[in-house]
């Protein structure tokens, strides 16, 4: 069976860096519903269609097509006396809301000589990736899956 609309694929993945650095990597299983709301990447779901379980493919993805430019204004340094103890610490989350009330999620991504910066950029963003792919099934995806996706909560854990 083929990777179109309406099929759930299961499937493993990595995403490295241009360099060949693993950022990402999840060998657990995780299954979407093709050409519903998933989580996935356009392009690399588009690169998916029309495979079968058994294959494996490689996507290179450009900023502009995965997880946007690097916004520095999205980029914060304070001294780590202002900051409470909670968040020292490289890749702690911070909440932070503006004056609209609009919360985002900002990473603690480097103390150095008493200065701690948060970032609101997502890890990935200004970054060329690329994504290597083993699918692993492709089954019909029944109705209530086609209206609310797949749980993908590895059966183990039911």
């Amino acid at each position: 069976m083929k990777i179109s609309k309406g099929k759930v694929v299961t499937l493993t993945y990595s995403i490295r860096s241009e360099k060949g650095e693993v950022l990402e990597q999840n060998d657990i299983p995780v299954s979407y519903v093709h050409g519903g709301n998933s989580q996935l990447l356009l392009k690399v779901e588009n690169a998916l269609e029309m495979h079968k379980a058994g294959d494996a493919i490689e996507v290179k993805v450009h900023p502009e097509e995965g997880f946007g430019s690097h916004d520095a204004s999205l980029a914060f340094t304070d001294d780590l006396d202002n900051v409470p103890p909670e968040f020292r610490s490289v890749g702690a989350r911070v909440e932070m809301q503006n004056d609209q009330g609009e919360t985002r999620a900002f990473y603690v991504t480097n103390i150095n000589e008493g200065k701690l910066t948060v970032d609101g950029n997502h890890p990935f963003a200004g970054k060329t990736l690329l994504f290597a792919v083993k699918v692993l099934g492709v089954r019909d995806a029944t109705s209530e899956e086609m209206a609310n996706g797949v749980d993908q909560t590895p059966p183990s854990l039911h």
